[in-house]
């Protein structure tokens, strides 16, 4: 596909520093022609929070840097044991930067292995692209956006953090935990398999109905760093919702911007 808009593979992977290294891992095995999408690099690295959105002009420059064009159809996947981790904060990226032919792998990295298809160490050269990017704000919820809604509840907020870490009676990464007040909890893993694919469209859907959420009504997800909340924009968007909007700035931000009483915290009303 090197003369037409053709496909390009990008492995998103990304991992604890002490745990595993991504670039690593994909410079020894990744699915043929596929390039490394890192998640690092692609940030706003002047911001104090971690992978928030960069400019429209640098993701521009770095997807076309990878071959990608306003035409490509992407497929990003990681290589994380549950399945899917970092793939979905890369795929609601292009989407949020306007690019619609952008899809997820089912199942990841490990399961591409598990089901011998063939991996290589061999680095592509991609051809760059032009890719122009424009920001499609009802994708994106700032601070103050959220702050207003606790207030107004205009959007339904869905929290994808571990259960204890939404409750805020453990610990994450040093940063007390909590939530914002009037969200939802719905873990990321409750959309995966135990083999770690997307659990069905109807499961998903019984997932949204059990939490009482309304898909037909305006959505925002949040985690702890804006990550694991778009595997909720995901799992909506296999059930035809597609406007889900992240809040770039999730936990991280909340916990150090909010007011005291917006922090919501089952440890605090014990003490």
């Amino acid at each position: 596909g090197r003369g037409g808009p053709g496909l390009r593979v990008l492995d998103a992977s990304w991992y604890p520093p002490k745990e595993r290294n991504a670039r690593q891992e994909f410079q020894e095995r990744h699915i043929p022609g596929a390039s490394f999408f890192d998640i690092e690099e692609c940030r706003d690295k002047s911001s104090p929070y971690d992978f928030m959105l960069p400019s429209e002009s640098h993701f521009a420059d770095y997807v076309g840097r990878l071959g990608v064009g306003n035409d490509t159809h992407v497929v990003v996947y990681d290589g994380d044991e549950v399945g899917t981790f970092y793939a979905p904060r890369a795929w609601w990226m292009f989407r949020a930067f306007g690019h619609k032919e952008v899809s997820v792998l089912n199942g990841g990295f490990k399961n591409w292995v598990k089901e011998g298809h063939p991996v290589t160490a061999e680095v592509s050269q991609p051809t760059p692209a032009v890719f122009k990017a424009r920001l499609n704000r009802a994708l994106v919820k700032t601070f103050e956006e959220m702050v207003q809604n606790v207030g107004s509840l205009k959007f339904q907020v869905v929290d994808s953090r571990p259960e204890g870490r939404f409750r805020g009676t453990e610990l994450d990464q040093g940063l007390e935990s909590g939530h914002i007040p009037g969200s939802v909890n719905i873990p990321f893993h409750s959309f995966l398999s135990e083999t770690g694919h997307e659990k069905s469209i109807e499961e998903i859907q019984e997932i949204f109905r059990q939490k009482k959420v309304d898909l037909s009504k305006p959505l925002t997800a949040t985690c702890r760093k804006g990550v694991t909340a778009c595997q909720i924009a995901l799992a909506a968007f296999l059930c035809g919702k597609q406007d889900v909007a992240v809040y770039d700035g999730s936990w991280s931000e909340w916990f150090h911007r909010a007011p005291p009483h917006y922090k919501v915290s089952e440890l605090k009303r014990n003490k």
